[in-house]
């Protein structure tokens, strides 16, 4: 009787142990849970704590409770000044009402496919309302803004909010850059000829103003030159005028000595009298007196 007692007893623990597993469960802070009783769900658990359900007939899904964030693929949209935007988002997002979540989505994975639909679908048509510089300049928040709130009225209905929205990086399609980047080349480069014939028709100003003042400079300095040397001459010779008076034998002797200098180049040849240039030559008693 005893061992049959306490087999019966540790059957019953057993049992007690197995439908207690089966009709308590644990939320964590960062968790919200659903009942559901064969596949229909029955209700929502959002506090933290020890929960019970009817053993073997309900069961638990559990759902995040923190920020989730999809990060979507880069997508294109056209600007209201036709420009076409290569842009890189992400959201982030939470389960509002796990009831509602089950019913519409299921899950994470068929949430982000509506999430991916319905960002995208809101971030081109408030796109498309700007131009380029609007949307890459400081009216970013604004329009991320008009975004999350559209997008917001949409995600009510699967039990989720819609926390944030932000682009990332936006950048021109691949094929608009290569054309962005011609034109711009293209436009350098009329900059660039037009520097350049600017500076070449400047150069040649200041070349003209430069040889012009060259010149002016030069007969300045010319015509001085020569009222100098003229000064220097007429000077000269009130000096040699002045010191061959005092002896004009010795003068006139100077006169010839530069006569001949100047005559007797190399390779020539005179015939004179001996008593015309040549009378100094011929000794102190034959000079005349």
């Amino acid at each position: 009787m005893t061992s049959r007692f306490s087999v019966a007893i540790a059957t019953l623990l057993l049992a007690g142990l197995i439908l207690a597993s089966q009709s308590i469960f644990t939320i964590h802070q960062v968790e919200q849970a659903l009942v559901v009783q064969l596949g229909k769900p029955v209700r929502a658990v959002t506090t933290p704590g020890l929960h019970f359900k009817v053993p073997f007939i309900q069961e638990v899904l559990t759902f995040d409770r923190r920020l989730l964030v999809l990060d979507q693929e880069s997508q294109e949209v056209l600007s209201s000044d036709k420009k076409n935007l290569k842009v890189d988002n992400f959201a982030q997002w939470r389960i509002e009402d796990p009831l509602k979540f089950y019913q519409t989505v299921r899950n994470e994975a068929g949430a982000e496919s509506r999430l991916n639909d319905i960002v995208y679908s809101n971030l081109r048509e408030v796109l498309g309302q700007f131009t380029m510089m609007e949307i890459v300049s400081g009216e970013r928040l604004n329009l991320m803004r008009q975004i999350r709130e559209q997008a917001n009225v949409q995600t009510k209905q699967y039990g989720i909010e819609l926390v944030d929205v932000r682009i990332k990086r936006t950048d021109l399609p691949a094929e608009n850059s290569k054309a962005v980047y011609r034109r711009m080349q293209t436009e350098r480069e009329r900059q660039a000829k037009q520097y350049r014939a600017e500076g070449e028709e400047e150069a040649v100003k200041i070349r003209s103003q430069a040889n012009r003042e060259r010149e002016v400079i030069l007969a300045e300095a010319y015509g001085t030159a020569q009222k100098l040397r003229g000064e220097g001459d007429a000077l000269a010779a009130a000096i040699y005028g002045e010191a061959f008076q005092q002896d004009p034998r010795f003068y006139e002797f100077v006169r010839s000595l530069e006569t001949y200098r100047k005559a007797f180049a190399q390779g020539t040849t005179l015939i004179l009298e001996p008593e015309g240039l040549f009378r100094y030559f011929k000794g102190p008693s034959l000079n005349p007196r």
